[in-house]
């Protein structure tokens, strides 16, 4: 059912948010308008709107809603919100990763350290944060750097309290070992106030420092201080020259790049910090009606929520005045649009960054999309395996059974259509019963919502194949395709190994070569179906293992049973311990304490 063009006299002319939804009321997309009325009208007659994609939409289109708020800024704040709400297929819509990597100092702690976290929104108080960085490698290089120029402690607070002579770190002359006090308090804050200035790009005042550092062993005597000293400073000098990309005076921005093919799009982000240039980040889009300025408006509201804001943000095309101040939380925040010059020059790199980064994308979609046309060709598959899932099962005899189920679009991992099943009715160790089970309770949901792939892949041979068929035919689906696919006889290495793949109604299998592209992509398919599968077996057990005798005392769960072991070390130092031992337990209340007392010293 098409939309009614003759509602569109009815929307009003007062700034807003417009919803287009498509068949049983689907958001299709959301945009935010000064008139609404003018707005969603250029949609139907063509009047200054020439993106492509929006032919596409208003043919979806069935219906519009729309929310009046008092002013532009209301609005685009309201457009934010729903865009994260709905996840509309034509808006442009990041992931809800909201986990940050960052290298924290326990400062904290007596004897600070330095460690990798990964973290939610803000960090929790306690210590020092540096961050966030653009992926755990580069985290973990940071940190890995850190350990060899500042001699902090590695080691965790209880091998801290109970070493009785230093470890081989302090050997290799990578910790001052204040363990067993071979280093001054003051010595070692020195050394975690190097690493804190460090981090925050400081790097002449380190070095001043450890000058003065150096100088003070040499007066001393201790050369073998003042020549591992000097060798840090002539370190830090030497990546100076190497890694500085000069910015513009010191400060923090991030940079982006766009460019675009029709409805595919790349965004490069190019991070600086104190004029440096740090990481690179590519953001693909595919098929969104957002023009330029859209696509930046729409990033630039969710990546950086919950984030800190650098101190500018140089863009290739100009957005709303009323971002920069919904942006600046906890500091001042330009957004620029430079026409010439050096910032000019920044913008310039971070587009040649996006040209290349689509072309490497669009050239591994392109491989990615000869696979499975050559598979659809060379396996007599109807459809074209746009949409593949596999199924796997684990247990070990027989013990806390579990199927899972991975999917692949378009030749990637479709992470988010990932299913976990619990084996309820299969007997122990039937992993024909299992996999029949786990199968017939997707697809009978993929039939109710439409959501059916176009090839099933199971691990296995004709039994596996006849099995699944058989579970189609039973929920009477007739348009997905299956597939077995087993090693050869007698080969059960791993890796580029020969594989047999069983066809509904052929009798013999067709054996892949190990060079075959297909090969590849089965092989994945099924490894990554095997190692989710194992992965959730795992924390099956592994939380089977904690529900022990404590489940029994009533008000003790699994996670104040985890804590109380923790703490306690294991039941039998329990009963060993005073009632005033285990009233300071963490987390348990009166009524916990007096049914553990009772049920600990009931059993003795």
């Amino acid at each position: 059912m098409a939309f009614d063009r003759n509602k569109l006299k009815l929307f009003p002319k007062s700034p807003g948010v417009y919803i287009m939804k498509g068949a049983k009321g689907k958001v299709l997309y959301v945009g935010k308008a000064k008139s609404l009325h003018q707005r969603v009208k250029q949609y139907f007659t063509g009047s200054g709107d020439g993106r492509p994609m929006v032919p596409f939409l208003v043919a979806k289109v069935e219906s519009i809603d729309t929310i009046v708020t008092g002013s532009e800024k209301e609005a685009l704040l309201l457009e934010n919100t729903l865009i994260k709400e709905h996840k509309p297929p034509y808006n442009v819509v990041l992931k809800d990763d909201k986990s940050f990597i960052a290298v924290k100092v326990t400062t904290e702690k007596p004897w600070p350290m330095l460690q990798v976290v990964r973290h939610r929104q803000k960090p929790k108080g306690g210590g020092e944060y540096f961050g966030p960085y653009t992926s755990a490698h580069a985290a973990r290089e940071v940190f890995e750097l850190l350990n060899k120029l500042f001699p902090l402690r590695q080691c965790s607070d209880r091998e801290f309290a109970s070493r009785k002579r230093p470890c081989i770190l302090h050997q290799m002359g990578r910790c001052v070992a204040p363990c067993v006090k071979l280093c001054s308090k003051e010595e070692y804050d020195s050394h975690v106030q190097c690493t804190i200035q460090f981090l925050r790009g400081r790097n002449k005042e380190v070095l001043e420092g450890l000058r003065g550092q150096m100088e003070r062993y040499s007066e001393s005597l201790e050369y073998e201080r003042a020549a591992s000293t000097l060798k840090v400073i002539h370190f830090i000098e030497r990546m100076e020259e190497r890694q500085r990309v000069e910015g513009q005076g010191g400060i923090d921005f991030d940079v982006f790049g766009i460019f675009r093919q029709g409805g595919e799009v790349m965004l490069a982000q190019l991070l600086y910090r104190k004029g440096k240039l740090v990481g690179a980040k590519n953001h693909p889009f595919s098929g969104i009606v957002d023009d330029d300025a859209e696509l930046m408006k729409s990033f630039l509201m969710q990546h950086y929520e919950g984030r800190e804001v650098p101190h500018e943000l140089l863009l290739p095309v100009a957005v709303e005045e009323e971002i920069a101040s919904l942006l600046a939380t906890t500091r001042k925040v330009q957004i620029i649009v430079p026409q010439r010059g050096k910032k000019r020059s920044f913008v310039a790199m971070a587009t040649r960054n996006a040209k290349v980064a689509f072309a490497r994308e669009k050239d591994q979609r392109t491989i990615r999309e000869k696979t499975l046309l050559e598979m659809q060709k060379l396996l007599r598959l109807t459809n074209y395996p746009e949409k593949v899932e596999c199924f796997d099962t684990s247990h070990i005899s027989g013990d806390e059974p579990v199927a899972a189920m991975v999917a692949f679009s378009r030749g990637k991992k479709d992470t988010k259509s990932y299913r976990k099943y619990k084996i309820k009715e299969a007997a122990a160790g039937d992993d024909y019963g299992a996999m029949r089970e786990a199968m017939t309770r997707r697809y009978r949901r993929a039939k109710e919502d439409g959501d059916l792939p176009d090839l099933i892949v199971v691990d296995g041979g004709k039994g596996h194949l006849n099995m699944a068929v058989k579970v189609l035919e039973e929920l009477d689906i007739a348009s997905v395709e299956a597939i077995g696919v087993a090693k050869e006889t007698g080969r059960h290495d791993k890796g580029m190994t020969a594989e047999q793949v069983f066809l509904r109604g052929v009798k013999d299998p067709i054996l892949l070569k190990k060079t075959s592209s297909i090969l590849f992509f089965l092989q994945r398919v099924r490894d990554e179906a095997h190692r989710f599968a194992i992965t959730f077996h795992r924390k099956r057990r592994r939380k089977a293992r904690f529900t022990g005798e404590l489940s029994q005392v009533a008000g003790i769960g699994p996670v104040k049973e985890k804590r109380l072991l923790k703490y306690f070390g294991s039941v039998k130092k329990m009963r060993q311990a005073s009632l005033e031992e285990v009233e300071a337990a963490p987390g348990l209340s009166k009524g916990d304490v007096d049914a553990l007392w009772q049920f600990l010293h009931e059993e003795q």
